[in-house]
């Protein structure tokens, strides 16, 4: 009884898998545009992921260090932080060498300055969003030319009342399509949205350290 019971869950793998690869050759070639398009959504969605971390944008450690820095500088124990910032391992610790670098001038000129870095910065923030943007559209525009394309199979099958095959293969085709191009857009659009706000939290977070940093560093007594 044991060893029936085996087999049955030794071959649930393969039989899914089997019935996985059927359902998505029923698609036809658009099946491989398609494919191609769920490839460059993981992509992004992993590149975004990695991108968008704490410690590559906003560390916590670093964070409270440029909140302190004020009590550092009057004890004279900033060569450590200063260090950190000359290493640039992430973007607050980037424009935190700018505004450091510019200390000791008007707190305009260091505000362009971070200003300046910050263009830069918010490129890389939202590189691969791009990519998810196209997935977005292409994906389910690729399902409807599937499901077109089993649209037309199915007319020229009721053509020939004889050729039920013809038609049910374009049903599939015009189904399955869909369902994939559907089943790739949406993590894709529910990514997109998390990495959006995501960004905006941390630009709110690296504006509000910045900000504070640049009235330190400004030239005492300018108000420009």
């Amino acid at each position: 009884m044991s060893g029936h019971l085996a087999h049955i869950l030794a071959a649930a793998p393969s039989n899914g898998f089997q019935t996985a690869w059927e359902f998505l050759q029923r698609g036809g070639v658009f099946m491989i545009p398609l494919a191609l398009t769920s490839v460059a959504g993981v992509m992004a969605i992993l590149y975004k992921i990695l991108s968008l971390s704490r410690s590559r944008v906003v560390p916590s450690k670093l964070a409270r260090e440029v909140e302190q820095f004020q009590q550092r500088l009057v004890a004279d124990k900033t060569d450590a932080v200063l260090k950190e910032f000359n290493e640039g391992n992430s973007v607050l610790a980037r424009m935190s060498a700018v505004a450091i670098k510019h200390s000791g001038k008007s707190r305009s000129e260091i505000t362009h300055a971070v200003e300046s870095a910050a263009r830069e910065e918010t490129v890389h923030l939202h590189a691969g969003i791009g990519v998810l943007d196209t997935v977005i559209t292409i994906a389910p525009l690729l399902g409807l030319l599937g499901t077109a394309s089993g649209l037309v199979r199915i007319f020229q099958g009721l053509g020939d009342n004889s050729d039920h095959l013809a038609i049910a293969r374009g049903i599939a085709e015009a189904l399955t399509t869909t369902i994939v191009g559907l089943a790739i857009a949406v993590p894709c659009v529910i990514a997109h949205g998390y990495f959006t706000r995501r960004i905006e939290m941390l630009t709110a977070r690296l504006e509000s350290l910045l900000s504070h940093l640049t009235s330190i560093c400004e030239k005492p007594g300018s108000n420009a």
